[in-house]
Order: structure tokens, then C-alpha cells, then sequence
């Protein structure tokens, strides 16, 4: 074998079994870190109620539309879904991700190698996708935690802080075709998604944020889901 195609496959190899190494080291860091749990916060009342819910494999956190304390429809607008009737919604689901994802992948078959490629390397922008439900069916995919009002009032900052605001202040709606149903919008995020923050990661520090339980870090659901049995 010539000599320059010995050192080029020791470079491939190396470059091959380098990758594999990282994988196996990322893969075994978040089955680790998501089974170390943050505790949640002691002696504090149950005023609020809120869900974390997952379809699989991305985690919403989901809030009361309106109550004393805040009312998100006057940020996220029931305009900018295709609802007709909204007179019985009573839950908003937020969740933070890519803005390619989002967007360009109704399902896994459309995934794009160019979309996850920019995802996994913090190379495009991100967005809220938000959804109005009228009503949860609490399983092991939709969870109840109730919480303080002073934790809610937490929770609420973190969650609009995410979104980008237009000079007024405003969330910046997502105009596109590619919601998912008749209840559901896209917005403008701040920050930018990578391989590690994810949706997931976003969600598990709202739970921190608002003094419940958490894992360390994580970036897949399960670990999240594991803490609410």
C-alpha cells in the first residue's frame, strides 16, 4: 500500500473511532446526569397548576391560559392559531426547539440532513411552538405538579424571556403553513439549540426555575418523566 493511503486511513480511523468515542462518552454523560436529580423546593403551597408533556421524544411545559396572576392570550393570540372557538381553552403548552425542526419536519421520515446537521451545531435560530388545549388527560405522557404562586410567577419569566419580542415588546408570531393542527403557532426564540440544549434541556431548567423536580442535566425526556413516576 502506498504510503500517502496508510496515512490517509489512519486518519479516517482515527477520525472514526474519535466519533465513535464521542457518541458512546455523550450518550453515557446524559443517561448519567438525568438520573441525578435536583430536589424540589420544601414547604411551599399548591396554588397553580401546570403539566410537563412529552409526545416521545420533545417536552412541553404546559400553563393555565389565564389566571390572577398572568394572561398568556394576550401575548401568544388566539388570532394566530385556526381556532374558531376558543371558549373552552383552558391550557397553553410552550415548547423551545429548532427552528428548522420545527418547521421543516412534520415527521422523522422528512428529516433533513442539512436540518439536523445545523441543529446539532447551533447553526440556525430556534422558536416557541405553542399549542391551546382544552383539555389533559394526565398519563405517563402528561404529568400534574402543582406549585406556589410565587414559583409560577418564576416559571412565567423564564418561559418569556424565551421568546424574541418585536420593538414593542411583543412576541414575534411565526407566520408559515407549517403548524401541526387548528391550536397551535410558532414564535420567534431567543438562544440557540444545540446537541447540548435541547427542547428537553430548556424544560428540565423551567422545572428548575420554579423550584420543582429536575434532572442535572438532560437532554432526551425520559430522564425528566422519570422524576414524576
Amino acid at each position: 500500500m502506498p504510503r500517502f493511503l496508510k496515512k490517509l486511513f489512519k486518519y479516517v480511523l482515527f477520525f472514526v473511532l474519535g466519533f465513535i468515542g464521542f457518541v458512546l462518552l455523550y450518550l453515557l454523560s446524559a443517561w448519567c446526569l438525568s438520573r441525578i436529580s435536583v430536589g424540589k423546593e420544601a414547604a411551599t403551597t399548591s396554588d397553580v397548576i401546570i403539566y410537563i408533556k412529552t409526545n416521545g421524544v420533545h417536552t412541553d411545559i404546559v400553563v393555565p391560559v389565564k389566571n390572577d396572576q398572568y394572561n398568556w392570550s394576550d401575548e401568544i393570540k388566539f388570532a394566530n392559531t385556526h381556532l374558531r372557538d376558543t371558549s373552552h381553552i383552558r391550557y397553553l403548552a410552550m415548547g423551545w426547539g429548532d427552528k428548522g425542526f420545527y418547521l421543516q419536519t412534520p415527521t422523522w421520515a422528512d428529516l433533513k440532513f442539512s436540518v439536523a446537521f445545523k441543529a446539532a451545531f447551533a447553526l440556525s435560530t430556534t422558536a416557541i411552538h405553542a399549542t391551546y388545549y382544552d383539555t389533559l388527560r394526565e398519563d405517563s405522557a402528561c404529568k400534574k405538579i402543582l406549585i406556589s404562586k410565587q414559583q409560577y410567577s418564576r416559571l412565567v419569566t423564564y418561559i418569556t424571556e424565551s421568546f424574541r419580542h418585536d420593538s414593542a415588546g411583543h412576541a414575534i408570531n411565526i407566520v408559515t403553513n407549517a403548524n401541526y393542527g387548528k391550536a397551535d403557532a410558532f414564535y420567534e426564540a431567543k438562544g440557540k439549540y444545540n446537541l447540548f440544549k435541547t427542547c428537553n434541556t430548556w424544560a428540565n431548567t423551567g422545572l428548575k426555575k420554579c423550584g420543582q423536580k429536575a434532572c442535572l442535566w438532560t437532554v432526551f425526556d425520559t430522564g425528566i418523566f422519570l422524576k414524576y413516576p
